[in-house]
């Protein structure tokens, strides 16, 4: 449902240009040919690992049975934690726009949940963005995509972070299992490393990067889009850090309770450096949420968990619930919202 309604939306919220418009053959491609085939080719080699699972029949069964014994509780736990992810997000995103247009934290919570709907078909959650700046007033949205490009900014900073920590401390299980060579896992370490230097330079450096770029010829007639970030101080910009931290968390927690809950035998740590890692991974590979996302998370999980656990049956079924959980759920509730904004929009040009 987003995706039928993505582009126009784009025309009507953020007025582009028509020249800028996604190419209609590219958008086919991607939804109807390549997302569809990478979902085949990652859901076979899903298939074959699973299947070559030597005690598959123990683990389907404690999976059955675990829906209706008392691990139940470690469903019910992840499932809560989504709106408390969510709630995190939405309030980064309110103290992100506040410079720009003082909203709600319920206004923001139906943002957020919109911007889910939109992400699920685009690469790479592009759609998050038209999503969440539906709330905002008209001539407010293009600023306040700047600014939700500085709160998103302070999440890939956390993943990059840990995910390089997590990658130090297991890559003498990667390499001595021959799943990695040492120079591959070391080259990846190093330019994690690297990358999260330039981006905590730039990170804590915005306003004055902003005046610089302000002051060349050929982005004046840009500076109102980017002039709200000049005003964002070093103390919101730690907050949006340790409210991306929290998601993480709760992100971690999450896979570890339905780890329990499909009895794969993982301890904190191992769960923590294996999902830390996945992430990492993810945020260099493009994807598109309702095809490649949970496909490729599951093959990663696979073999990262993997090193620890050889339950590939319930690695899978968990990478599964947490794409239902935080993604599908979310994306349902947030097609609901979108279809009511979406008429106050059309009632407003009408009256206009």
């Amino acid at each position: 449902m987003p995706n039928i309604i993505l582009f126009d939306c784009c025309k009507q919220v953020l007025f582009l240009p028509t020249t800028v418009k996604l190419n209609k053959n590219i958008k086919i491609f991607v939804n109807y040919f390549l997302g569809p085939i990478l979902f085949i080719w990652l859901a076979w080699s899903i298939y074959k690992q699973i299947s070559a699972q030597e005690d598959i029949g123990t683990a389907l069964q404690h999976i059955k049975n675990a829906f209706t014994g008392p691990e139940i509780a470690y469903l019910i736990a992840a499932i809560l934690l989504m709106p408390v992810n969510l709630g995190l997000e939405s309030y980064k995103w309110m103290l992100a726009v506040r410079r720009v247009q003082d909203i709600s934290l319920g206004k923001a919570f139906k943002a957020v949940f919109s911007g889910v709907a939109f992400s699920i078909s685009t690469p790479n959650s592009l759609g998050d963005y038209v999503g969440r700046v539906l709330y905002m007033d008209d001539g407010k949205r293009i600023k306040a995509i700047s600014l939700t490009i500085v709160a998103n900014i302070s999440q890939l900073i956390v993943t990059i972070l840990m995910g390089a920590l997590a990658l130090f401390f297991l890559k003498n299980t990667l390499t001595k299992s021959d799943l990695l060579s040492t120079i591959f896992v070391n080259t990846v370490l190093s330019s994690s490393v690297l990358a999260l230097i330039i981006l905590l330079l730039f990170y804590f450096r915005l306003p004055w990067l902003v005046r610089i770029i302000d002051n060349l010829p050929q982005f004046k007639k840009f500076s109102w889009i980017t002039e709200a970030v000049e005003h964002v101080d070093a103390t919101l910009l730690v907050r949006f850090l340790s409210l991306s931290i929290g998601r993480f968390v709760i992100f971690s927690l999450q896979y570890f309770l339905l780890f329990k809950l499909y009895g794969v035998e993982i301890n904190v740590f191992e769960c923590w450096m294996s999902i830390s890692v996945m992430f990492l991974v993810m945020t260099a590979i493009p994807t598109i949420a309702l095809f490649t996302d949970v496909g490729l998370k599951n093959e990663l999980s696979i073999r990262l968990v993997g090193l620890f656990s050889s339950n590939h049956l319930g690695i899978s079924f968990t990478s599964l619930s947490v794409w239902l959980i935080n993604l599908v759920i979310p994306a349902l509730i947030g097609s609901i919202l979108i279809l009511g904004i979406k008429n106050i929009l059309k009632d407003r040009n009408k009256h206009e």
